[in-house]
C-alpha cells in the first residue's frame, strides 16, 4: 500500500508537468497546421492537436487527485480519478492512432499540393494567396521549389511564362540582399527542397506527440492499478445503496 501511495503521488506531479507539455505542443500543432493551411487544407489534421488540449485539461484535475489520494483516500475521489484515467486513456490512444495514420496522409498529401502551387504561382502579383503562400513558406524553412530550385524552371517552360532563367526571390538566401533570383547566380539560392523540410518538420511533430500519448498511456494504466490497490485496501462496508 506504501508503494502504490508513493508512485501515486509520483504520478501525480507527473500528470501536472504533462498538462502543460500537452497544452503547449497542442497549440503548437494547430498553429503549424494553420501556418500551413494552403499545403493542408483538411481542417481535421489539427485534430490531434485539440485533442492534446482536451487530455491537457484533464490532466490537471488527474494529477490533483492523485496527489490527493496519496495522502488521504477518500472513496468518492478515487472512483472519480478511475474515470478520469479511463476518459485519458481512450483519449491518448486516439491521439496515438491518429497521429500515425495522419502523418502518412499528410506526406502523400503535400507534394501533390506543392506542385500545383509552384505551377501555379504568380510572378506578377506577389499578393496572390497561392503565390504568398509558397513565397512565405520558402522563406520561412530556407527551401526552394518541391524537390529544389529546378522544379521553377520545369514550371516556367510548361507554363509559357517569360521567365526561363530566374526563380521567385523568395528563395535567395538573406545574406544576400541584391540576389533576385537569378540562376546565374545559384549560390545566392536555397538549394534544398520544401517538400523535405516541411515533411520532417510535420513528422517530428507527429512522431512526438505519438510517444508523448503511449508514454502517457503506460503512466495512467499505472496510475490506475495503484488506485485500485488502495482502494481494495479500503472496501465497501454499507452496501445498502445497491
Amino acid at each position: 500500500r506504501s508503494f502504490a501511495q508513493s508512485l501515486l503521488r509520483f504520478l501525480g506531479f507527473i500528470f501536472l508537468g504533462a498538462a502543460v507539455a500537452q497544452a503547449c505542443g497542442g497549440v503548437l500543432v494547430i498553429l503549424m497546421f494553420k501556418s500551413y493551411r494552403y499545403l493542408l487544407q483538411e481542417s481535421y489534421l489539427s485534430l490531434p492537436g485539440w485533442l492534446a488540449l482536451a487530455t491537457a485539461l484533464i490532466l490537471l484535475p488527474t494529477g490533483l487527485l492523485s496527489l490527493s489520494i496519496s495522502v488521504k483516500c477518500s472513496r468518492n475521489q478515487q472512483g472519480t480519478l478511475m474515470y478520469l484515467l479511463l476518459l485519458l486513456l481512450c483519449l491518448e490512444m486516439s491521439s496515438a492512432a491518429l497521429t500515425h495514420s495522419y502523418s502518412i496522409e499528410t506526406t502523400s498529401q503535400l507534394e501533390s499540393t506543392m506542385g500545383y502551387l509552384v505551377h501555379q504561382h504568380n510572378w506578377t502579383c506577389s499578393q496572390d494567396p497561392g503565390s504568398s503562400a509558397m513565397d512565405a513558406m520558402q522563406r520561412q524553412l530556407r527551401c526552394c521549389g518541391v524537390h529544389n530550385y529546378t522544379d521553377w524552371l520545369k514550371a516556367s517552360s510548361s507554363s509559357s511564362r517569360r521567365h526561363p532563367s530566374c526563380v521567385p526571390e523568395s528563395c535567395c538566401k538573406e545574406k544576400h540582399s541584391h540576389c533576385r533570383g537569378d540562376l546565374h547566380h545559384v549560390e545566392q539560392l536555397f538549394q534544398e527542397g520544401c517538400l523535405k523540410k516541411l515533411e520532417g518538420l510535420l513528422c517530428l511533430a507527429m512522431l512526438c506527440m505519438f510517444w508523448c500519448c503511449t508514454v502517457l498511456s503506460i503512466l495512467e494504466f499505472l496510475a490506475g492499478v495503484s488506485n485500485g490497490i488502495l482502494m481494495r485496501h479500503q472496501p465497501f462496508h454499507d452496501l445498502c445503496i445497491l
